[in-house]
């Protein structure tokens, strides 16, 4: 008779940025009295060239003058730029994946190239996640009228969400982090 395998507590990071090893070791810490087996799955959303370049233009114009004169990239220039921004975000990835994936935790991660809250309920929907965690950088102006990641996932899921600073001890953060809240 085959073993059953060890019970595991399935939880799901989406991030901005690569995790830093204060990170990794703050989500350990979260984690230490967790008696089950734990398993990180990153999500990691891959910036998208065109939208850089449309980002960029926007930044040039003001109002209806233009400032500067218009930036003309072509298709091949686009997708080098891809190819880069892939390239980075593969690394960015592995860098995390392997900062989680030490001790009692195992962490897997994947690249994100469709909406960021629809990857993730996917993810939680699909391995049946215990918890959710969000981690960014500051954007206080999304979170002021409630259009960052953790509010959609609040708003989309039915687990746990908790929202963390990237790169940002637990004392350093606002209020000492946002904590756990229901969907």
């Amino acid at each position: 008779m085959a073993e059953s395998p060890e019970p595991t507590y399935e939880v799901v990071l989406l991030v901005e940025q690569p995790l830093s090893r204060l990170d990794a070791e703050q989500l350990h810490g979260l984690h230490e009295d967790v008696p089950e087996h734990v398993h990180f799955h990153v999500l990691l959303p891959v910036e998208d060239a065109a939208a850089r370049v449309e980002s960029a233009m926007g930044a040039l114009t003001s109002g209806d003058a233009l400032v500067a004169a218009p930036l003309l990239l072509d298709q091949d220039e686009v997708a080098k730029m891809q190819r880069e921004l892939l390239d980075d975000a593969r690394r960015s990835l592995a860098t995390s994946v392997a900062e989680l994936d030490r001790g009692d935790a195992t962490a897997t991660g994947e690249l994100v190239t469709a909406d960021p809250i629809e990857a993730l309920a996917a993810k939680v929907n699909e391995i049946g996640a215990d918890e959710v965690i969000v981690l960014t950088r500051p954007h206080v102006v999304a979170e002021f009228f409630h259009l960052d990641w953790t509010s959609r996932a609040r708003r989309k899921l039915g687990v746990p969400v908790l929202h963390l600073l990237e790169h940002e001890n637990f004392d350093e953060q606002a209020g000492g982090g946002e904590g756990v809240t229901g969907a």
